[in-house]
């Protein structure tokens, strides 16, 4: 079969040993074994650079100023905005901020000459993660004003007199009210409103008054708190609680804005739909209300008496006079996730995930379209997500897209696709994802040229599907899913054949996560772990036919489980402290612990392959010795460009496919068995 095998032309295209060592993803005159331990004789694993993974211009925020649509990047390096003129089609400047990873927070001053911009970055510290740009003069870069004391600027909004505030998260302590004042050019917290939020997504400022939502998103539930909105008296430098009493139950406060003398809020869905409500600025204790449709209500643009906004699956239009919602007409492509809602000459403009800018009529739903990548947007490597591979292909999620490249010429297409794969699996040629964020599952088939599409939905608070495998013996896909808000998870079984799908909520309890799944003998085994990295990881035996538990056992780490996969009668399995644990499923008894921190520590990824286990964390790959369980590694440093968690995968060939940098690498190893 020539499923997986890259062809020589491919390799020595170029000519010479330089190009061959590109290819291989070395250096001239370095060897595969300088980072690699040996397989059989000696012999080194061999790593084959197969190039930039998932490449596209991804995006996470737009913001109009006057003509110009300014949009923040999502996931690329660096960290930048673009400036998309709306008369002429063109993308006509960019700046580059210093540090971050996406851009989730844009907002301009009444003037129009500031650009203020938020970032999310991965690790919490000193470094800047607000900024401004200077409109008019865009050819320079944005400055560094300096950190708010949360890791993530999730929010900003500028009051009518310049002074800025800002929320967001990620840090260990509550998220805070932070204002950066121009006059002073300092950045200052206000106070911490809510000791159990986990999470501020929304802030709208007034002079006198500055409304700050937040709640327990992206948590898993447990004790933090669920949607909560305070209002921050200027004057008397005080909070007070003004959440609607009818939001209460839901997981957080979504977004905010001031229209008029009213300030629009909407609060996340989960078990039930987002709402939307419009409370006096003046007596936020008025209030009307409204339930809304989807879990999801943000990005919020007036236009005459109608806020129109976002949810997951296009616009609707909220009517505060009226207190109705109802769904915009529209045609044209799918708008996939929404990052931005704003208003133009009676027209609404649309910032889509998927890379584009969309001019809707809100009347008549005629929509005009623009690329922006044929607009003049930069495509760099994204970081990414799942990986599959069979059939002569490899696929790669990325945000809003998979990558699909092929193992004969090395091609490679962009499958449009909403939110994210978080994992997937090829069985039969055919691609199963789980995607996030509660979009169920999806499939692929490249030998009938039909899209992607989803084949199974499920209840959209079990959002955040972690791992995918393989049933052989139930011909059963099997998805392991998180869900944020409430806690706990489920797990999900696909049957291609029959197209029926299943759900299953809760298997181990409310509280743990469900974050790895691994099949033997028609068993799954469901690995699970509290939000946090203490506590236990228990490890459940189901059936996935009968829908019922049939044995269970703490794998006594102390830590949440990462990974699972199974060689042999062996359950492996890897926790978030880097401790490994194997356990004989016949016999269903642990038999061997080990400290595995020098190659793993945080999430990680398994799969059985030549007979044996491989492992790959955000730093390493390794496996592990099928009679000692004893761990080496395979390629050191490799330090993949993950998005949320590393991931490995193989083929029918026994080639591994993993990450090093942003680019994807395929690995030929012979283990000793």
């Amino acid at each position: 079969m020539e499923t997986s095998n890259i062809s020589r032309r491919l390799i020595l295209q170029a000519g010479g040993a330089a190009s061959l060592a590109a290819a291989l993803g070395l250096a001239v005159g370095q060897s595969a074994s300088a980072t690699s331990s040996t397989g059989p004789a000696g012999k080194a694993p061999e790593i084959l650079d197969l190039g930039p993974a998932v490449v596209q211009f991804s995006l996470m925020s737009g913001q109009l100023v006057g003509d110009t649509l300014y949009i923040g990047s999502r996931n690329l390096d660096p960290v930048r905005i673009i400036a998309f003129h709306l008369p002429s089609g063109k993308v006509t400047g960019q700046t580059i901020l210093s540090n971050g990873h996406s851009i989730q927070a844009l907002a301009a001053d009444t003037s129009g000459r500031y650009l203020y911009a938020g970032v999310l970055q991965k690790d919490a510290g000193t470094k800047p993660n607000l900024f401004r740009w200077d409109l008019t003069r865009p050819g320079t870069a944005a400055t560094a004003l300096g950190n708010i004391g949360d890791r993530d600027v999730r929010d900003i909004s500028v009051a009518p007199n310049g002074r800025v505030y800002a929320v967001g998260g990620g840090s260990p302590t509550a998220p805070a009210l932070w204002e950066y004042d121009p006059a002073t050019d300092k950045i200052v917290s206000l106070g911490i409103p809510d000791p159990g939020a986990t999470l501020a997504r929304a802030v709208a400022a007034t002079d006198a008054t500055i409304f700050f939502g937040a709640g327990s998103t992206l948590n898993g539930g447990g004790n933090a708190s669920r949607a909560c909105l305070f209002a921050y008296d200027y004057a008397s430098k005080s909070f007070r609680n003004v959440t609607p009493a009818e939001m209460l139950a839901d997981p957080s406060i979504r977004d905010l804005g001031i229209v008029g003398d009213k300030v629009i809020v909407s609060s996340a869905g989960s078990v039930q739909d987002s709402k939307m409500a419009a409370l006096s600025v003046a007596d936020p204790g008025s209030y009307v209300l409204a339930a809304s449709q989807g879990k999801t209500a943000k990005s919020f643009a007036a236009l005459g008496d109608t806020v129109y906004f976002a949810n997951e699956a296009g616009l609707l239009a909220y009517n505060p006079g009226s207190n109705t919602i109802a769904a915009m007409p529209y045609e044209g492509p799918s708008l996939g996730e929404i990052w931005g809602v704003d208003a133009r000459a009676g027209k609404l403009l649309v910032t889509s995930g998927y890379g584009f800018v969309a001019e809707i009529d809100p009347a008549t739903g005629a929509t005009k379209t623009t690329d922006l990548g044929e607009a003049g947007a930069p495509s760099d490597p994204q970081t990414v997500m799942g990986i599959a591979a069979g059939a002569g292909y490899v696929y790669v999620g990325g945000n809003g897209v998979i990558s699909r490249r092929s193992l004969t010429d090395g091609r490679v297409a962009n499958l449009t696709a909403p939110g994210e794969a978080k994992d997937a699996v090829v069985v039969d040629g055919v691609l199963y994802t789980g995607q996030y964020s509660g979009q169920g599952i999806w499939s692929y088939d490249p030998a009938t040229g039909k899209p992607i599409s989803q084949v199974a939905t499920f209840p959209k608070e079990q959002n955040r599907p972690l791992d995918v495998c393989w049933d052989e013996i139930n011909k059963l896909v099997l998805v392991a899913v998180q869900a944020d808000t409430e806690g706990g998870g489920s797990f999900w079984t696909y049957d291609p054949a029959t197209r029926k799908s299943a759900i299953f909520v809760n298997p181990i309890d409310k509280v743990q996560l469900i974050r790895a799944v691994a099949s033997r003998e028609g068993v799954a085994y469901l690995g699970g772990g509290n939000p946090g990295l203490d506590g236990p990881g228990t490890v459940v035996a189901f059936d996935p036919l009968a829908g019922k538990e049939l044995w269970r056992l703490d794998a006594g780490n102390g830590a949440g489980i990462s990974a699972l996969a199974v060689q042999g009668k062996h359950l492996y399995g890897v926790t978030r402290k880097g401790g490994l644990f194997v356990i004989d499923l016949p016999k269903r008894r642990l038999i061997h612990r080990a400290d595995i921190t020098s190659v793993s520590h945080g999430f990680a990824a398994l799969v059985t392959n030549r007979g044996v286990v491989y492992g790959v964390s955000n730093t390493d790959v390794f496996r592990f010795d099928p009679k000692t369980f004893a761990v080496a590694t395979v390629v050191a440093d490799i330090d993949g460009g993950w998005y949320s968690g590393a991931h490995i995968n193989n083929d029918e060939d026994g080639y591994l496919y993993t990450m090093r940098g942003r680019n994807l690498v395929r690995i030929d190893d012979h283990p000793r068995k």
